[in-house]
């Protein structure tokens, strides 16, 4: 809900909104100019800015029953939270379930502490990206395959 609006043509533009996160969006009319976003309080904030993914998880091939990595590192302001999707689902953590085999570290990686793979079930393996979450947006990730590597002779 918009509390005030303030500007002039192809100068700049100024918008007070309330709702749960009272904020000011800013912007100037120059074909380089990102809009720009501060959340009111008592004193001034620094900038706040939408998610990015900085660091993007690649493919992995992993023995069965071994420990694997999947890194995601994203930025953001405030920082932003990140989930993970395989296939389209959402990733059940240890956030979620402390006996799951998967750990959310604090970077944003999904951390496999042992690949489960079975010969009608294959739970880990599959298509993965990160999305990070903040007030301001979201950013996905690439995707990146996580396959169990096949025993050879």
């Amino acid at each position: 809900m918009a509390l005030g609006c303030h500007g002039t043509i192809n100068t700049s533009f100024i918008c007070i909104s309330a709702g749960l996160q009272p904020a000011v969006h800013w912007s100037h009319s120059s074909h380089n100019a990102t809009p720009r976003h501060y959340r009111l309080g008592s004193r001034l904030r620094q900038e706040d800015s939408p998610p990015r993914i900085v660091e993007h998880p690649s493919d992995l091939i992993v023995s069965k029953g071994e420990p694997a990595t999947l890194n995601c590192k994203a930025e953001g302001r405030p920082s932003p939270t990140v989930e993970w999707y395989k296939d389209g689902e959402r990733v059940e953590t240890d956030r979620d379930n402390p006996r799951s085999q998967r750990m959310l570290l604090p970077s944003g990686s999904l951390f496999f502490l042992r690949i489960v793979h079975g010969r009608r079930s294959k739970p880990d393996e599959g298509s993965y990206v990160c999305v990070a979450r903040n007030y301001l947006g979201e950013a996905v990730s690439h995707n990146a395959s996580l396959e169990v590597a096949s025993k050879c002779c």
